[in-house]
């Protein structure tokens, strides 16, 4: 417990520290497990000073600089602050990349479905076939070991978990449940980055250009509009086009000859097909309307 003079000191060091760092970050720390605060803490080392202290004390000293100031309102409950030189963007990196898998305890709320596979286990028969039991999970002894014979949904998505079968999934292994630190907010210059900001890292940006740019592209193309993108398919376009006016038209160009060659040789051949051959029987038609073969000579 600090003494007032001690709190002071606190507040004089801790200010003449923030002015010489470039960001200021303020991190939450009450719902997150102490191990995984401790693993932030290590990795940021010696590139950033991790600060942690009652409210009031952070407040006061914050509170003394306009632009830290506007930090002081995302400060409630137990936080940290970092202090660092390091680019927002990559100091989030750095604290989002951070999760651990935790077992799942009574009376939590499941985020996804809990599944348990049918197969043996490598639990030892006794109590824990009753307890398994209890959890709801159809269990059997097969050569003394303990198999689960049929694969269910222990625990559906938004179902709290009972006692039975937080104690069941302890057994298995299984841990439903994660843990992440997060940022809260972050201080860079006089720039000021909230969750939502940080949350547009490298791979957000390039996923939402390639969309966009494919949709430009599209309505660009759709409306006629040349750009450097689509020149080439309005080129390519305009080609084929004046090509097929060409053999349309029967215009004799380099490129279009041989096209018309061939499209000559199909309409003969057509023709052709209503040509009678020379030595077919030829009828001669009389005034009356009949017929009969016609003379040769």
């Amino acid at each position: 417990m600090q003494n007032q003079k001690e709190k002071v000191e606190f507040v004089k060091k801790l200010r003449k520290e923030l002015k010489a760092y470039k960001t200021c970050a303020v991190l939450e720390t009450g719902k997150t497990p102490d191990r995984l605060v401790q693993k932030v803490r290590n990795q940021l080392k010696p590139e950033a000073k991790f600060v942690v202290a009652r409210k009031t004390l952070l407040v006061r000293a914050l509170s003394d600089d306009p632009e830290l100031k506007r930090l002081v309102e995302h400060i409630d409950g137990n936080m940290a602050l970092i202090l660092t030189n390091k680019d927002p963007n990559e100091l989030n990196g750095i604290i989002s990349g951070n999760r651990i898998k935790l077992a799942a305890k009574p009376n939590q709320i499941s985020p996804e479905d809990i599944n348990i596979s049918a197969g043996e286990t490598t639990i030892a028969p006794g109590q824990a076939v009753t307890d398994l039991k209890a959890a709801g999970i159809d269990v059997k002894i097969d050569k003394g070991k303990v198999v689960i014979a049929k694969s269910k949904v222990l625990v559906a998505k938004g179902a709290k978990v009972t006692v039975p079968i937080s104690k069941a999934l302890k057994m298995l292994d299984i841990m439903p449940f994660e843990a992440s630190t997060k940022l809260r907010v972050v201080l860079n210059g006089n720039l000021l980055f909230t969750e939502q900001a940080l949350s547009v890292d490298r791979a957000f940006v390039e996923r939402h250009i390639v969309t966009d740019f494919l949709h430009a592209h599209m309505l660009s193309t759709a409306i006629g509009l040349v750009t450097p993108y689509n020149a080439a398919d309005f080129i390519k376009k305009a080609y084929v086009s004046a090509i097929g006016l060409g053999v349309e038209r029967g215009i004799y160009e380099p490129e279009i000859v041989e096209k018309l060659l061939a499209k000559a040789v199909i309409e003969a051949v057509q023709a052709n097909r209503h040509v009678k051959p020379a030595d077919e029987k030829r009828e001669e038609v009389h005034s009356d309307g009949s017929t009969e073969p016609k003379k040769e000579g």
